[in-house]
């Protein structure tokens, strides 16, 4: 049980604050914190949305291998520019209008 004297509760206050590194420590290791995580997303979703895919230099070369996939019973494919790399890439997903 805690002492429940002024002088006690200061002390206590005092060490949890040297404990922690005083407040703007913790706010600036969570900003750093929140970041690095903003980082990792990005990462993740450029492995998913290109690193992973095949890319195509031009559209007319995306539109081929289509047609290519179509003669062997692929179907419902379409080509969409990149984000991130400026090539082309397919995609089964319905086109965005």
């Amino acid at each position: 049980m805690s002492s429940r004297k002024p002088s006690a509760k200061a002390k206590q206050i005092a060490a949890f604050k040297a404990q922690s590194g005083g407040l703007d420590d913790l706010f600036a290791r969570e900003e750093q914190h929140r970041e690095d995580l903003a980082a990792k997303r990005d990462e993740v979703l450029y492995r998913k949305a290109c690193a992973s895919k095949n890319r195509y230099a031009t559209r007319a070369e995306a539109e081929e291998t289509i047609r290519l996939c179509e003669a062997h019973g692929t179907r419902g494919l379409h080509c969409y520019k990149c984000d991130y790399c400026g090539g082309w890439h397919l995609t089964s997903k319905p086109q965005r209008r």
